[in-house]
C-alpha cells in the first residue's frame, strides 16, 4: 500500500479512536492500485475521495496528506 494511503487509514482511525483493522475496507471507497498509480507518476496530481465520513485529498506531493471530517 502507498505510504499516503497508509497516511491516510492512520489519520482516521487516530480521530476515531479505533485500530485501523476496525476501519472498513479501503477498496470499498477507491481503488488502492489506481490511487498508488497516480501518486507514483512522474507527474504532480491531487487525488480527492470520500472514505468512511471524511473528504481525503492527496497531493500534489504524495506526502501532502488532508483528511477533513465531512460532518462539521
Amino acid at each position: 500500500m502507498h505510504p499516503a494511503l497508509t497516511t491516510v487509514l492512520a489519520r482516521i482511525a487516530a480521530r476515531e479512536d479505533r485500530e485501523r483493522t476496525a476501519l472498513p475496507p479501503l477498496y470499498e471507497a477507491v481503488d488502492p492500485e489506481a490511487v498508488a498509480s497516480l501518486l507514483e507518476s512522474s507527474t504532480p496530481v491531487v487525488v480527492q475521495f470520500e472514505y468512511d465520513g471524511y473528504s481525503v485529498v492527496i497531493g500534489p506531493s504524495p506526502h501532502e496528506v488532508t483528511v477533513i471530517d465531512e460532518e462539521r
